[in-house]
C-alpha cells in the first residue's frame, strides 16, 4: 500500500536527525517543497541555528503554521526497540523521534497547504511558515529572532497554528489557547558557620528561611481565571550544608519557579517574593530568570475554525486549555493577536520508542487543510 503524502514527508522529516540544534536539511527540504507553491522562503540563521521564515501572498489575513524541526536527544538507544532515526510502521503506529512532536504537524502543515492552494488557487489573505531549529533548546536564536525581524518589518500576523502535540486521549480533544508564564528564583540564604554544639556563636541559614519558606508555600499569588488556574509557586531543590553533621551551615541555596497566568505579572510576583524575604529580616541574595510570558487567546475566529475543522473530520468537541509547559507561542503572541497550538496527542514525547497512531495523521492533516478553507477560502 502506498503511503499517503504526509505520511511520507513525516518519514522522510523523522529519518533526518535534527537534535537541537541541529537542523539536518529539514527545513530545506520543506523550501524544496514550498517554493513550488508560491511561497517565498528565507533562511535566517543565529549561532548555529537554523530559522525558516516562508510566506505565500501579501495581502490580510496571514494565516502562519509554525513550529520546529529540532527533536531531543533519543536516550539510549539500545532501549528504542527501533532505531530513533528510522521511521517504523508496528502495530498501527509509526515511530521514530519527533513522530508525536513534531514532525508530524510539519508534513501535515505543508500537505494541507498543497491541497488547499491546488482546490483555491485564488484563496484570500495570505499563508505563511515560521520554523525554527531551536525550540527544544535554550530557544534564544529561534523563533524570538524571527518574531523580532518581522516586528522590524512590520509584518503582522493575524492567526498562527503552532503545531504542538496537545491531543490527550484522541486526535482533537483538546488544542492550547494559551500557556503560562516560566519564572525561576535562585534564593541564597546567608548565616554564619559554626560547631553545632555552640549555636550562640553561629546563624543557621536553614533555621532562618524556613519560617519565609513556609509563607511562600502557603501564599496565594492569585486566584487564576476563566482560562487559567491559580498561580503556582514550587521549590524544586533546597542545598544546605557541609556534609557534615556537627557544623552549621553557612549558607543555604533554594531553587524554586512560578508557573503564572495571566491573572499576575512577573513584576509584581518577583515585589511580593522579596516583601516576604524582608519581612523575615533574611540577608539574601536572589537571582531571576524569566524563561516566558504567559500568553492567552480568548476564544475567538481562530479557536472556532480549528474547532469546526475537528469536529467535521473527527466529530470530536474539543476543550480549549492552558496547561502543560512554555512552548513557541509566548514568542508570536507578542506579534500575533490569536495563537492556537494543535497537534497529535502527546502521550510519547520525549519518552524512548516515541510514535504517532497512523490512523491520525492524515485526519490532522485535514484539520489543518479545514481550518485554512474556514479562514481564508
Amino acid at each position: 500500500m502506498t503511503p499517503s503524502k504526509t505520511l511520507a514527508l513525516t518519514g522522510k522529516l523523522i529519518a533526518l536527525s535534527s537534535v537541537t540544534p541541529d537542523d539536518k536539511g529539514c527545513q530545506q527540504h520543506l523550501i524544496d517543497l514550498l517554493s513550488p507553491l508560491g511561497f517565498m522562503c528565507e533562511v535566517i540563521e543565529s549561532n548555529g541555528v537554523t530559522n525558516l521564515w516562508a510566506r505565500k501572498g501579501t495581502t490580510a489575513p496571514l494565516l502562519v503554521f509554525a513550529g520546529h524541526t529540532d527533536v531531543v536527544p533519543t536516550g539510549p538507544v539500545e532501549q528504542w526497540r527501533s532505531a530513533p532515526f528510522n521511521p517504523t510502521h508496528r502495530d498501527g503506529k509509526l515511530y521514530g523521534r519527533g513522530a508525536a512532536d513534531m514532525k508530524t504537524s510539519i508534513a501535515a502543515m505543508v500537505v494541507a497547504c498543497e491541497e488547499f492552494i491546488a482546490a483555491h488557487p485564488d484563496h484570500q489573505g495570505s499563508i505563511g511558515f515560521l520554523i525554527t531549529s531551536d525550540e527544544e533548546g535554550p530557544a534564544i536564536d529561534g523563533t524570538v529572532i524571527v518574531c523580532n525581524m518581522l516586528k522590524e518589518r512590520g509584518e503582522q500576523m493575524d492567526f498562527c497554528i503552532v503545531g504542538e502535540p496537545t491531543s490527550d486521549e484522541t486526535l482533537g480533544d483538546m488544542i492550547k489557547n494559551g500557556r503560562r508564564g516560566s519564572l525561576s528564583g535562585r534564593l541564597t540564604v546567608k548565616g554564619v558557620q559554626g560547631h553545632i554544639a555552640y549555636p550562640q556563636l553561629a546563624r543557621n541559614p536553614i533555621h532562618l528561611a524556613a519560617p519565609a519558606l513556609a509563607e511562600l508555600v502557603a501564599e496565594q499569588w492569585d486566584a487564576g481565571n476563566d482560562y487559567y488556574l491559580p498561580t503556582s509557586w514550587q521549590m524544586s531543590n533546597i542545598n544546605g550544608g557541609t556534609g557534615a553533621n556537627n557544623v552549621i551551615p553557612g549558607e543555604m541555596v533554594v531553587d524554586f519557579n512560578f508557573r503564572f497566568s495571566t491573572a499576575s505579572t512577573h513584576e509584581g510576583l518577583k515585589k511580593r517574593v522579596h516583601a516576604i524575604l524582608d519581612k523575615h529580616q533574611l540577608h539574601y541574595e536572589l537571582k531571576w530568570v524569566l524563561s516566558g510570558l504567559p500568553f492567552l487567546t480568548p476564544r475567538g475566529s481562530l479557536s472556532d475554525a480549528l474547532a469546526a475543522a475537528i469536529r467535521a473530520e473527527t466529530g470530536v468537541e474539543t476543550e480549549l486549555s492552558t496547561t502543560g509547559g512554555t512552548s513557541d507561542g509566548r514568542f508570536i503572541a507578542q506579534i500575533c493577536p490569536q495563537v492556537i497550538e494543535f497537534g497529535p496527542p502527546n502521550a510519547s514525547i520525549h519518552k524512548i520508542d516515541e510514535h504517532i497512531e497512523l490512523r491520525f495523521i492524515d485526519p490532522l492533516k485535514n484539520i489543518y487543510r479545514r481550518t485554512l478553507e474556514n479562514l481564508l477560502r
